[in-house]
């Protein structure tokens, strides 16, 4: 068998490999199709006429806007009990003191000075809690897909209709400061940009410094309709010290006292969002879907009452994507296209009228035109992609049905039908919720033809018979000792804990725009053991050679010099030539160089394997994405390492042999002469 045939059967065996890998991963992990429709004010939002309260009023799109201007703060890990009011300290009860506690003093004393115009939301985030991840979902109210977190490192342009899309369709002009992330997310969308590089986690203060230096200046010239402000000071801290450090207390003052400017210089016909786009865990990292990273602060605030009723004992919690449809009725804009959250209906109550009726038919009204909304997007995707459970779907299609014609039969009389207007509410939010918890399922089913093509290599025959045969023990041993050596060295296969710091060896004062260098950085740090088990693979050719050897020395140790004696001079020349026989049967030696590169993906194959069976067969279970989506993450990817790195090992083996056979037929030429 020659070199090239050798290679080129690997290269076939790894295909089948990774056409499994990416087949699970297309079926298994969330993934959805992204449709490029666009919503519009020019069409209605689904089947049926508008409300209404959205004709005949100038600039009316789907529903009048009730703000003209909106300041929205993203602290980037603000995490919700950073911002969650103190309570009093209780007699005989051990006092809590935590840096991180009461630091946001100013909206405390809002929350309690002004309850009907400020209100503080748990914003729960869907996994995977990555920054590109968050601000797509929080610009298109969608769900991110999981497999997305790769693409933290380098952001592509958002193809999905969107909040900062439907802003520049209608003429406003959206101002944007901070991380660099939105210029790659949104390009060209916004009429003035301040951008800061993210990625150096190490600097505290340089993107927020940079913020403040053009923030209060931008608010003041008015020339602006949405001022969107990324601070990353808090999540930098999180990742350099973690968020029981002192230094934590000081950005969150910072950004205390940052809130504090901001309402000060707000107009009455302006909203004020402070959200954070996931929390940290206990030691300052994301990425998983703990309580800790998965939950978020959503601050609102108005100079004008926004709410009828004060705030509830406990902060009431909502889905991060609920933020989405809330925004663009507020604004008098189309809700995005694929947007599947739910709009949080206490918001459009009419503050003005003290009565029930007209409060309660505001919020029917925004959850009827946030129903249809999400109506059309089910039908258009639907008819797309075949990936939602038909039964699933055709329970809600009737749910949606019924609770439109009873919203559409009130309006012909809307006095006196308090309580079947709460019926309505009641019926369109569970047709909303009914369908996020749909999407979350459909789009994470099992695919089984993952498990076909690993059957195919499995069954490969593995067995060619040869002098040089490495035992499966050795193999095995080999594959484990990666394993080992990737916990022994730190890592985890979790997101949370991936060393980011690895990034800026050599590099300490960051790379500047680059984003590759860091990721290959980090990839390399994690992916190490890897790498140098599947290159040093090869080295385990030499295992017969000295399995004999010790088995020789065991042989003669016990009858000592006696046996020395009787050794005799045959087996002290046949020592150094055990060796040679590799010359000596050249075709012998590429085969067993192919039977060792087949074991050992036979044996990293099989560590897949075990990960997408418990994936699949745990998919349901509630630590799929913080245990096991991440485990086979991790272990797909090492063994595309893994494969590269046994191919590097191989070619490297193959040219020294081709070295050492021209010197060893020179040597043989130069003897018969």
């Amino acid at each position: 068998m020659q070199k090239i045939s050798v290679l080129l059967f690997l290269v076939w065996v790894c295909f089948l490999f990774y056409a499994g890998i990416a087949l699970f991963t297309s079926g298994f992990l969330l993934t959805r199709l992204e449709l490029t429709n666009h919503s519009s004010c020019q069409e209605p939002p689904g089947p049926g006429p508008l409300p209404w309260r959205s004709q005949g009023e100038p600039g009316a799109c789907w529903m009048a806007s009730r703000f003209s201007r909106v300041v929205l703060v993203l602290i980037d890990a603000l995490r919700f009990d950073f911002a969650q009011p103190q309570r009093s300290h209780v007699p005989g009860e051990p006092s809590v003191s935590l840096p991180f506690l009461g630091k946001l003093g100013f909206l405390q004393r809002i929350l309690e000075s002004q309850p009907h115009h400020a209100r503080l939301y748990q914003s729960k985030a869907d996994p995977p809690t990555t920054t590109m991840q968050r601000l797509k979902a929080l610009t298109t109210g969608s769900l991110p897909t999981f497999i997305d977190a790769g693409s933290n490192f380098a952001s592509y342009a958002i193809v999905e209709d969107n909040l900062i899309k439907q802003l520049s369709s209608a003429g406003r002009r959206v101002v944007f400061m901070g991380d660099d992330t939105w210029k790659d997310l949104f390009p060209g969308a916004f009429s003035q940009a301040f951008f800061f590089s993210s990625f150096n986690v190490r600097d505290l203060h340089t993107v927020d410094n940079g913020i403040m230096e053009h923030l209060y200046p931008t608010m003041d010239t008015g020339e602006w309709d949405v001022l969107i402000a990324h601070f990353l000071g808090v999540d930098h801290c999180g990742h350099k010290h973690g968020p029981h450090h002192p230094e934590m207390a000081k950005k969150l003052s910072q950004m205390d006292q940052v809130i504090q400017g901001i309402v000060e210089r707000l107009g009455n016909d302006t909203l004020l969002v402070v959200i954070g786009d996931h929390g940290m865990t206990k030691s300052g990292d994301h990425g998983g879907d703990s309580e800790l990273e998965t939950s978020a602060a959503l601050f609102l605030y108005s100079p004008t009452a926004l709410f009828l009723r004060p705030p509830p004992q406990e902060p009431e919690v909502v889905p991060q994507i609920s933020l989405v449809p809330t925004l663009a009725l507020l604004l008098g804009l189309p809700i995005p296209f694929g947007n599947i959250g739910e709009v949080m209906a206490e918001l459009f109550s009419v503050v003005e009228d003290s009565q029930p009726h007209s409060s309660a038919l505001g919020q029917a009204t925004a959850l009827y035109l946030n129903a249809q909304q999400v109506f059309r997007f089910l039908h258009t995707y639907s008819a797309a992609a075949q990936d939602l459970q038909v039964k699933e779907f055709h329970r809600l299609n009737n749910l949606f049905s019924k609770a439109s014609a009873d919203y559409l039969r009130l309006l012909q009389s809307p006095q006196g039908a308090e309580a079947a207007l709460q019926t309505v509410i009641t019926e369109l939010q569970e047709f909303l919720r009914g369908v996020r918890a749909m999407c979350i399922e459909s789009w994470a089913r099992f695919s089984l033809s993952f498990l076909l093509l690993h059957l195919l290599a499995a069954g490969i025959p593995i067995t060619t018979p040869g002098p040089f045969t490495v035992p499966w023990q050795a193999v095995s041993a080999w594959a484990l000792m990666a394993a080992q050596t990737f916990y022994s060295t730190g890592h985890q296969p979790v997101f949370p804990t991936i060393h980011w710091h690895a990034a800026f060896v050599g590099f300490p004062e960051g790379h500047g725009s680059s984003t590759w260098l860091p990721a290959l950085l980090v990839g390399a740090n994690t992916f190490a053991s890897h790498l140098l088990f599947a290159v040093g693979c090869p080295l385990l050719l030499l295992w017969p050679f000295l399995c004999e050897s010790q088995g020789s020395q065991k042989r003669r140790q016990p009858h000592g010099n006696e046996a020395e004696a009787r050794a005799g001079p045959e087996e002290e020349e046949a020592a150094p030539l055990m060796e040679m026989r590799l010359r000596d049967a050249p075709h012998h030696f590429n085969v067993a160089l192919l039977q060792l590169g087949l074991k050992y993906l036979f044996v990293l194959g099989i560590q897949i394997l075990a990960c997408a069976l418990a994936a699949s067969i745990l998919r349901r279970h509630l630590m799929v994405w913080k245990v096991f989506a991440p485990k086979f993450i991790f272990e797909a990817l090492g063994f595309i390492v893994s494969s590269v790195g046994l191919f590097l090992g191989l070619a490297l083996v193959m040219r020294v042999d081709g070295a050492v056979s021209s010197w060893f037929q020179q040597l043989v030429l130069a003897q018969q002469r």
